[in-house]
């Protein structure tokens, strides 16, 4: 019905705040499983930082990055003064100033609710933007000056600028300005080169997206219109698998029961169909055109970001009496999202930037890996080194002269510590990952968006996947029906077939005796007395219960020519095989496809009404009254239906069972059969009814009919009226579905696990459900014990349940709650590169006095190129799996260096290198620089080998 309204119960912040999700790790917990407001906690004592965590002997081999972790905000807080604005706080400060100069510059324009007339954009008011989409980074005039901020706003490409600007002081020349200038500027080309690229592949999607062409609705028939030129009130026409430009009201859809299903996957993620219901009153106009013909609008609230709540009315101002429509969420279609089925026509209430999906966007960022900000760091650390050295070596001077020029001079000699080559290899390295990424035959139509980061795909720790519709194919089948005292599985089915046959042949035969001694039909008392139903009955009441309470529309495909499109509709085909149900839920499909299988068919339905099919054939028609939703908040649905044969009012109503548990009638079996079900891995619904009366039902529909039209707090006042309803409702069953899952799942968590990645899963269903889905998944292992994290209030309380979680083995953790933190490089990999470092640059330079004392004249020569030769050889050496362009970059390097010799002849003397002597002394100096290091990491590999290593080829 056109009035239906989504139902948004009152529930307190703390009800909300306890629906957490259960998550679930196959390899041990994350270093951040304290509660994330420990950082905000000022009184807890001091000794809680030093709390040692104690930890298993295995599957923790970054514990003390981990343990350091934990302190690290109240460590950052207790920076003041010149220490706080050395370590960034003049960068806080340059972006506050920022900040502060565009809000002053652009201010925003205060968001109002409007009135929208319909096919009229010239009667708004106000002016509201463009409907175009922009997720450019940059304009024609910010990006130079955009991507230099971005490089320099980091120490190492800062550090740089300023060396080579040193270069054009003749007091501090020290080399050749190309041998400064020219690494800079290559990285400053590639990366304004790479940022130039993926801003012109940005600009152009956005301009497929702005340049789509839809059918606008005018008075002088349709036009079309590119999505940018669309405007508020225009009348938009969109076709079956069309994306919505702009956020709109339904008016009108080609589907006879007037709704329709949109896709929302690009909205918020969600996989599920939703249903949308179109506007009763244009929905009634006889045709298309009539649109033009009535003199109406739209009242809309002022944008929000909320995708879940709208709040509106639709007005007729050329009817007597003037007829007013509630407006919800049921009644929009947001931007981004695609219609699925049927064509539909909305007027368009927002645009552009105050879309919703456009609101809840935040603007484009550029963004920067851990790599970057890890070698930003360490570069800061080789600068104190090297500040420290130029001050020992001017200190040995005794300060003499003009010592300060020294020491300038020392930092600049012995800039070479910081390698600039680490830059530039770094940008062609991202560079070339994202090519070899789009180009992979095994991941065919993968999109690299941001070429800045691709190196971080290899640094993943942590997997983060949703159970439904990833894990499982949101394919649901129906398992388990329980009634109180009796239960029914897969393999009983039969005997429910039986009974709901019995049970409509007796009430069939009872309907013609009546109908025979011409008795009106009775209507439901809902005072009757209370008598214990036979199994048959409660059977039947359940089974037609299951049937009527969804939000499912059988849907027949078309067989007749288009000519005959009418004569089709009066003999609708109602055959099995041309039926197919579309719903908002697989859940959804899944019951009543059970209640076809069973006997009790859906054949039809629109906004108004419902027709079953019974087991002997015979169509019984239900009247829908009112239409209640299934929600987040609510974790139920409603239906109110009046039976047209015995003018019957009923109150269908399913939902989860701790929202189900709260409204039904007093009963001991509901907790423990849920449960049950739930660690069979089975998602359950409690189903319950309430009869109403006449009367009850005209006092609850005048009482909704006037909380929808409310402007001012409608959530609140539609749910408290619908709570009305909601009050000891008899219990009718317990349904169980099996989600299944997804194809090969089972082996691929087993190579993600072995490949040393943690693997969580998220999901809202219930612990034994999410258990017993772990298991199944081999997410977790069958043998594998569980423990279940309780709640904790502090930090301490965080500490003391993590170590009794340690001390367990081999044991799956089960957090409630959002606490998962990152891992980043750790100093101890930092240390031991620069031990290598220490020992080949003295093996390089020791070598090289040993064996050519005598030629010590050439020791440029010599060293460079053992040094040369050494990095390619550690390089090769680390890799694992080769592909040609590493062996092409190896050989050009080689290339380069052979290559130099002849413009850099004052510091190689080739006759001298060309001798046996040079190649066979320099090899030698370069196998004792690497052959010992290779040799301990074989050795540890072999005795201490990596996770990844279990990993098949």
């Amino acid at each position: 019905m056109a009035e239906q309204i989504p139902l948004y119960p009152v529930r307190s912040a703390a009800a909300a705040a306890s629906c957490k999700r259960a998550a679930y790790s196959a390899a041990g917990p994350g270093p951040g499983a304290e509660r994330s407001s420990r950082y905000q906690l000022e009184d807890e004592s001091a000794h809680l930082d030093e709390m040692p965590l104690m930890m298993s002997e295995e599957g923790f081999e970054n514990d003390e990055s981990d343990y350091h972790k934990l302190p690290r905000a109240r460590i950052l807080r207790r920076k003041r003064g010149l220490e706080w604005f050395v370590c960034g706080g003049w960068k806080f400060l340059c972006t506050s100033c920022c900040d502060w100069l565009i809000n002053i510059c652009q201010r925003k324009k205060e968001l109002k609710a409007r009135t929208v007339w319909l096919g009229y954009p010239e009667k708004c008011e106000e002016k509201h933007p463009r409907n175009s989409i922009k997720n450019q980074k940059y304009n024609v005039f910010t990006f130079i000056p955009g991507v230099l901020y971005e490089q320099f706003k980091f120490f190492l490409n800062l550090y740089f600028l300023v060396v080579s600007c040193s270069q054009f002081v003749p007091a501090l020349k020290i080399g050749y300005l190309y041998t400064y200038w020219a690494p800079l500027g290559f990285v400053l080309a590639v990366t304004i080169m790479r940022e130039a690229i993926d801003e012109f592949r940005r600009f152009q999607r956005d301009k497929e997206v702005n340049s789509q062409l839809y059918s606008k609705l005018t008075v002088r028939g349709k036009v079309q219109v590119k999505s940018s030129d669309i405007q508020v009130g225009d009348l938009i026409i969109v076709e079956k698998n069309q994306r919505i430009p702009s956020d709109m009201v339904f008016l009108r859809t080609s589907e006879k029961a007037g709704s329709c299903f949109i896709r929302t996957d690009q909205l918020d993620g969600e996989t599920d169909w939703k249903l949308k219901v179109a506007v009763s009153c244009t929905q009634r106009l006889p045709a298309l055109g009539d649109l033009f013909s009535i003199n109406a609008y739209v009242y809309a609230q002022k944008p929000q970001l909320d995708i879940h709540s709208f709040e509106g009315t639709f007005t007729r101002e050329d009817s007597d009496p003037p007829i007013h429509e509630s407006l919800s969420i049921e009644n929009t279609l947001w931007a981004s999202t695609v219609v699925a089925s049927g064509t539909i026509i909305g007027v368009v209430i927002y645009t552009g930037k105050e879309t919703r999906s456009v609101m809840n966007t935040s603007n484009p960022k550029s963004k920067v890996g851990l790599l970057d900000l890890e070698l930003n760091q360490l570069t800061k650390a080789l600068f104190l080194a090297l500040v420290a050295l130029s001050v020992v070596m001017v200190t040995l001077q005794g300060f003499s002269g003009p010592w300060y020029r020294s020491l300038f001079r020392f930092l600049l000699l012995f800039s070479y510590i910081i390698p600039i080559s680490l830059r530039v290899n770094l940008d062609m390295g991202k560079a070339a990952y994202g090519w070899m990424i789009m180009k992979d035959e095994n991941i065919p139509g993968t999109v690299v968006r941001t070429s800045t980061i691709p190196e971080e795909l290899g640094r993943l720790v942590y997997l983060l996947t949703d159970k439904t519709g990833t894990l499982t194919r949101n394919e649901m089948v129906f398992k388990r029906l329980h009634l109180g005292t009796v239960s029914y599985g897969t393999d009983t089915m039969d005997e429910i077939q039986n009974q709901l046959m019995n049970s409509y042949s007796q009430t069939q035969s009872q309907t013609s005796g009546n109908n025979a001694s011409s008795t009106p039909p009775r209507k439901a008392q809902s005072s009757a007395p209370k008598v214990r139903k036979s199994v048959s009955s409660r059977v039947h009441e359940a089974v037609k219960a299951v049937a009527l309470c969804h939000n499912v529309t059988p849907v027949y495909e078309a067989r007749g020519a288009a000519g005959e499109t009418e004569f089709a509709e009066a003999d609708q085909d109602f055959s099995d095989d041309n039926r197919t149900y579309q719903a908002s839920s697989p859940d959804e499909v899944a019951l009543v496809q059970w209640t076809e299988s069973v006997g009790l068919t859906l054949v039809n339905r629109d906004l108004t009404s419902m027709q079953l099919r019974t087991p002997s054939g015979q169509i019984l028609t239900y009247c829908i009254l009112q239409t209640f939703p299934f929600t987040s908040e609510s974790k139920r649905m409603g239906v109110i239906v009046r039976d047209e044969s015995t003018a019957e009012i009923t109150f269908y109503m399913k939902g989860a069972d701790v929202a189900m548990s709260a409204v039904v009638q007093y009963n001991d079996w509901l907790g423990e059969e849920c449960g049950n079900m739930a660690r069979e891995g089975l998602r359950t619904l409690v189903v319950a009814k309430r009869a109403l009366t006449d009367e009850q039902y005209q006092d609850f529909e005048n009482r909704y009919n006037q909380a929808k039209l409310s402007i001012h707090d409608r959530t609140l006042k539609v749910a408290a009226v619908v709570e009305s309803l909601e009050r000891e409702m008899e219990l009718l069953c317990l349904t169980g579905v099996e989600d299944q899952l997804q194809t090969d799942v089972r082996p691929t968590l087993e190579m993600l696990r072995n490949a040393g990645l943690k693997i969580w899963m998220l999901t809202g269903d219930k612990l034994e459900t999410a258990t017993c889905i772990a298991k199944s998944s081999h997410l977790v292992s069958r043998t594998q014990d569980t423990h279940v994290f309780r709640p904790v209030t502090s930090r301490g309380e965080a500490h003391l349940e993590l170590n009794a979680f340690r001390r367990k083995h081999d044991c799956a953790l089960v957090i409630s709650g959002d606490s998962l933190e990152g891992r980043s490089l750790s100093c101890k990999t930092f240390l031991v590169w620069v031990l290598i470092s220490i020992y080949q640059g003295g093996i390089l330079m020791f070598g090289a006095l040993v064996l050519f004392e005598s030629e010590f004249v050439h020791v440029v020569a010599i060293s460079f190129t053992a040094l040369v030769l050494t990095e390619l050889l550690m390089v090769a050496l680390t890799v694992r799996t080769w592909h040609w362009l590493m062996a092409v970059a190896e050989l050009l390097s080689l290339g380069c260096y052979v290559a130099s010799l002849a413009f850099l002849n004052q510091y190689f003397d080739v006759p001298f290198i060309m001798t046996v002597t040079f190649v066979w002394k320099v090899s030698a100096i370069t196998v004792v620089s690497c052959l010992p290091l290779y040799v301990l990491k074989y050795l540890k590999r072999k005795l201490s080998p990596p996770s990844y290593s279990k990993l098949s080829s």
